[in-house]
């Protein structure tokens, strides 16, 4: 056998053992086998007990033999044998081997063993058939250091033991594993060399071995991960670009003027950093993060004014065709006579804001194109569209992404590779991102962040509307009713289209029937939109009311329509999707009214309670649920107790878990981190660690020439899983 190294075949070191590995779980190198880590450990002489487990689970714990008998069988040749093991609570377990010899003159009565196998129940009483077992006084137990021993998920035809000894064959031949981290580096944090992790993890003397391992390859994973950040933060940094400075008495400077409000502090704060990043001879890469109606559509514009200022273009790329039209439509509101250059009422030394959207007639879109790719249209806003290849700008100088988790990062880079030389890039999102998520998800992107909303804006109010109380739920109706009598308007939002012929359960629109509400309800099939509609406009509390409907299913020319009359205040009460989640802007609408809140995640109830409130009447929104369960309302009642979209943010990644967050939810993993969670306090230490280190080594070695270790460990860690969801960035 040659040199053993992490990436060497186990057949090479394992014979033809490996093969069972390999097909079990696809263990194939060193390294797969290495990093298949116990599940949990357990002392052999402090025990453990049946009660631990269910029945159908694998259990590996400690027994005493009490009993062992052996008798024929009567179907087949040869005797099988029935032990009866204790563990150490008293509870008794029956044991059957098929085949007595050699577990009858083995498992002698007083003896002591590790026991492996499924639980079962058999004639009312606990079973493992035919289990693998290791005895206490067996040599065997010598491989496990002070008898800690590492439980792994079960490998078919491979013993918990056999695991572990194949792992100490593996650890052996392999001696002292090359270490990416110096030992200056470890000794500031304390840690352990790769080697005494992976031994500390899979042959423990202590627990404090397996603490220390875990220690290592958290900082690992995270370390390796803010490397990859770091480089992609200096590989940005290298990219030249255009300075691109707002001229005196230009737009920006001229918009800023006409300006009716005062920025708020956190505008101006966010608009300078932005503003020194344009003036940089090298491209800017930041994100935006802001409140519900902090003003980010503000500074993306007096950002675009800016770069419009030096004699480039600016375009904004938007999810949706609704949320593009708002846009367009809300600047050209701002700018007034500034966007309208070249058109009757326009300001000759302005410029012009132009839509580009996929719906357009065949004549708007040709208009659009050419005042895109003549230089006439200074601002550009549009949907998937502005990605086509005919789509050509004179120059552009900046890309602003809107709600950047709708799109990938070949999107932007579609769109980014329209400018002849790397513009500066600007993505915003709605939804506040919790530090350790920025950190990991987005950590090579500069942040920018916005907290504080305008003056004058009144906070939403929302409450926790269970349809079980009949009371409340006639009270929402009569509510909305109010509302639009006030000369408001009001949202009522459901999470499915649906297709009208569902009956709305009951309880929703007419109180609880005989069949109560709560549990039962709360798992049933979700409502919809087109459902709920006809239900409402049969409600005698709603009579009269313009009631219409808004889903992603529509033709866009409808869509356009409905919100068009909606912001026109042609439409009382619009029942939607979460198509109006974010972006969409009317500030008459004062309530809205979100059916089966509990199914939404809490960051999207508060990017929905968004949508109110925008306007100078304040807001009020009802989380209306049909779940009763305890936790459930809890869950709910502290989004209505908070406007705070950070601290909701936090919360929902702690009750989501990181998976969700990242993205890594659907490709089945739970997360693409294996080692960190991002819900942890003393996590984010370990990042925040790990970051400062990895941006000094990069710094002093961008292509980590003098740190070929490390090169390859980054590699190792960063699969295409977790590519991913670094290329949101």
């Amino acid at each position: 056998m040659g040199e053993v190294m992490l990436d060497s075949p186990l057949l090479a070191v394992l014979g033809s053992g490996a093969k069972k590995l390999a097909k079990a779980r696809d263990l194939v190198t060193v390294r797969d086998l290495l990093d298949y880590f116990p599940r949990r450990y357990i002392d052999a002489h402090a025990g453990s007990t049946f009660g631990e487990f269910e029945l159908g689970e694998h259990v590996v714990l400690t027994a005493r033999v009490e009993t062992m008998t052996q008798r024929r069988m009567q179907t087949r040749k040869g005797s099988m044998a029935n032990a009866v093991i204790v563990d150490d609570e008293g509870r008794r377990a029956a044991v059957t081997f098929f085949s007595a010899q050699p577990h009858y003159s083995v498992l002698r009565p007083g003896k002591r063993a590790l026991f492996s196998g499924q639980l079962g129940l058999f004639n009312k009483q606990l079973q493992l058939s035919h289990p693998q077992y290791t005895l206490m006084d067996d040599a065997d137990m010598s491989v496990y250091p002070g008898s800690l021993v590492p439980v792994y998920k079960q490998v078919e035809k491979i013993t918990n033991l056999n695991l572990t000894l194949s792992i100490s064959t593996v650890l052996d031949a392999l001696g002292e594993i090359p270490d990416p981290l110096d030992e200056p580096l470890r000794a500031r944090h304390g840690l352990v060399t790769t080697t005494r992790a992976y031994r500390g993890l899979h042959l423990p003397a202590s627990m404090a071995d397996v603490q220390a391992g875990r220690e290592r390859l958290r900082f690992d994973e995270a370390f390796t991960t803010q490397i990859v950040l770091a480089q992609r933060r200096h590989e940005a940094r290298s990219e030249p670009s255009t300075p691109r400075v707002a001229k005196p008495g230009g737009l920006l400077e001229r918009f800023d003027a006409s300006l009716p409000f005062e920025l708020t502090e956190g505008q101006r704060e966010v608009g300078e950093q932005i503003a020194r990043d344009l003036a940089e001879p090298v491209a800017m890469h930041r994100l935006l993060q802001g409140e519900v109606g902090s003003g980010k559509t503000l500074v993306a514009l007096r950002a675009m004014l800016a770069v419009v200022d030096s004699g480039a273009q600016a375009a904004l790329l938007a999810p949706t065709e609704v949320l593009a039209a708002q846009h367009a439509a809300s600047m050209r509101a701002m700018l007034g006579p500034l966007a309208e250059r070249g058109r009757l009422g326009g300001a000759d030394d302005g410029t012009r804001v132009t839509l580009l959207t996929g719906s357009m007639s065949a004549s708007a879109r040709a208009q659009a194109l050419l005042d895109i790719v003549s230089g006439e249209a200074g601002i550009v806003i549009g949907t998937h569209a502005l990605l086509q290849k005919h789509v050509e700008f004179a120059d552009l100088g900046l890309v602003v992404v809107d709600e950047q988790h709708r799109f990938g990062v070949e999107q932007r880079a579609a769109l980014s590779s329209k400018a002849h030389r790397p513009p500066h890039v600007l993505v915003m999102t709605a939804t506040p991102i919790p530090r350790t998520v920025a950190m990991t998800a987005f950590g090579d992107l500069d942040v920018s962040t916005l907290r504080q909303l305008p003056r004058g804006r009144a906070p939403v109010v929302s409450h926790v509307v269970p349809t079980h109380v009949a009371s409340w739920m006639n009270r929402v109706w009569e509510r909305i009713a109010e509302e639009c009598a006030a000369g408001r308007q009001v949202y009522v939002v459901a999470g499915r289209i649906g297709d009208g012929s569902e009956p709305v359960a009951p309880g929703l629109v007419d109180g609880p029937d005989a069949h109560g509400a709560g549990e039962g309800d709360a798992a049933a099939r979700p409502i919809g939109v087109v459902d709920l509609i006809d239900e409402m406009r049969r409600l005698p509390a709603l009579a009269g009311l313009r009631i219409d409907l808004m889903h992603g299913r529509l033709p866009v020319e409808e869509k356009d329509d409905v919100m068009r009359r909606f912001g026109a205040g042609e439409v009382d009460v619009l029942v939607a999707t979460t198509v109006i989640e974010v972006g969409v802007d009317v500030p008459n609408a004062s309530m809205i009214v979100i059916v089966d809140a509990d199914r939404f995640g809490l960051s999207q109830l508060h990017q929905l309670r968004g949508r109110v409130g925008r306007g100078e009447h304040g807001g009020l929104c009802l989380l209306v649920t049909r779940n009763e369960n305890p936790d459930t309302l809890e869950r709910l009642r502290r989004v209505a107790e908070t406007n705070d979209g950070f601290a909701i943010a936090d919360l929902d990644l702690d009750l989501r878990r990181e998976g969700d967050v990242l993205g890594a939810a659907q490709s089945g993993r739970r997360s693409s981190l294996d080692w960190l969670e991002l819900t942890k306090a003393s996590d984010l230490a370990v990042i925040e660690a790990a970051r400062t280190e990895a941006a000094a080594i990069v710094e002093a070695d961008p292509s980590l020439t003098e740190h070929p270790l490390l090169a390859q460990a980054a590699h190792a860690r960063v699969d295409a899983s977790q590519a991913e969801f670094l290329e949101r960035s």
